[in-house]
């Protein structure tokens, strides 16, 4: 398992264990949160290849970009998450 699919998995279960689905949303920038300084560059690129992918849904707001997991692909966001 490459270091990206480890950072990726980590992204999809903090939102999941958050409760980020659906019309619940986060920032884009919280999901580099709790990764050290030199993996944030990672999780942002982990987080992009999630929205291409459509398991993260992007949302534009007046207060920036937020962003939720999507609630027709959650089979899939357990498997990979391991649930």
């Amino acid at each position: 398992m490459s270091l990206r699919d480890i950072v990726t998995r980590q992204i999809l279960r903090k939102m999941y264990y958050d409760g980020y689905v659906g019309a619940r949303h986060t920032s884009v920038d919280n999901l580099q949160k709790g990764f050290p300084k030199h993996e944030r560059g990672n999780a942002n690129d982990a987080a992009q290849k999630l929205i291409r992918q459509n398991l993260i849904i992007p949302k534009s707001t007046s207060y920036g970009k937020h962003c939720s997991l999507n609630h027709n692909e959650i089979k899939e966001i357990k498997r990979l998450i391991g649930v």
